[in-house]
């Protein structure tokens, strides 16, 4: 037992803030609570079944509309919790100890400048991806049965993050992030403002670039008045749509919705003799997930070796 008790730094920055980690303990615990609560609410109503042995919630199904409903917050809360990690780490764990001056009194105790940092990183990474991982198990125990609904397909925000490596990835940054700011800016609600706006300002972004990662899916057919839209897959990501020119020009599948004229004739008009449909097909989801968390573990990488310098350049 005594291999893996904590010691020395490890076990203070435990103590200073175990009740932060008992409220993350405790809101984890009544996550699967309340979740899976839902789930048995939801399985105590019958499915209506329709053709080909397909079912669909019953319309009196109170318990999954709720559930629904808790899972479009849960995963926003996921989306959240990489700025609540790095603001910790940034304010009451770093920023605090350096504008109350406390942590001269550790660097007394046969401490150096960089095992107290460590220590302090360690203890919060580990403690944060514990929660994490936890909170992605629990996620899955509502995510499997509202799948695909409206604003919990794979690819919206939420259910993509929650279920796949990236938040991982992006609780890392955050805490390497917080290492960094706490130390920059030495006032912990300024360095947890700071922290959580530049985690959130790399979700943002990635988050915009995303699905450019790898090269869409195209598929193109016909058009005429007879024939409808193109149709992706029912698991697949929609990008962009439109109509094809002869000479193999997009132009906007809104092109020809004017009433003077028939489709027919517009699409005549205009040399139009196609549409195409730009999507992402579900297997694009892996490698789109591993590429973005390759990145942010890169900048995670350059954050955490950023603390080291300015703690090195600071406390030589």
């Amino acid at each position: 037992m005594s291999a893996v008790t904590l010691k020395g730094t490890h076990w203070v920055t435990v103590r200073q803030h175990r009740r932060a980690l008992w409220v993350a303990g405790a809101a984890t615990v009544l996550s699967l609570a309340v979740l899976t609560g839902l789930r048995l609410w939801d399985a105590s109503t019958p499915d209506t079944y329709v053709e080909d042995g397909y079912s669909i919630p019953a319309d009196d199904n109170r318990g999954f509309g709720i559930l629904r409903l808790a899972m479009e917050y849960a995963g926003t809360c996921m989306v959240l919790l990489p700025l609540v990690v790095g603001a910790f780490v940034a304010g009451p764990l770093i920023a605090r100890e350096l504008e109350s001056g406390t942590y001269r009194l550790a660097l007394t105790q046969s401490v150096t400048p960089t095992q107290w940092l460590r220590a302090k990183i360690l203890t919060a990474g580990a403690a944060a991806l514990v929660v994490t991982l936890a909170l992605m198990a629990i996620y899955r125990i509502g995510w499997g049965r509202v799948a695909g609904t409206y604003q919990l397909n794979w690819s919206d925000r939420g259910p993509y993050e929650a279920t796949g490596t990236v938040l991982v990835a992006y609780v890392l940054l955050a805490v390497a992030a917080g290492a960094l700011l706490g130390q920059l800016i030495r006032r912990t609600l300024v360095a947890m403002a700071a922290t959580g706006l530049f985690t959130g300002l790399v979700l943002a972004v990635l988050g915009t670039l995303r699905w450019r990662f790898l090269p869409v899916q195209t598929d193109t057919g016909p058009i005429s008045s007879q024939t409808g839209p193109l149709y992706i897959p029912a698991d697949g990501l929609m990008m962009d749509m439109g109509l094809l020119t002869a000479d193999g020009r997009r132009i906007a599948e809104w092109s020809c919705y004017d009433a003077s004229q028939s489709a027919d004739a517009c699409y005549a008009n205009k040399g139009i003799t196609g549409q195409y449909v730009d999507y992402h097909p579900y297997s694009h989801v892996l490698p789109t997930q591993l590429i973005e968390t390759g990145i942010v573990l890169a900048l995670a990488a350059l954050t955490l070796y950023a603390a080291f310098r300015v703690l090195r350049t600071r406390h030589p």
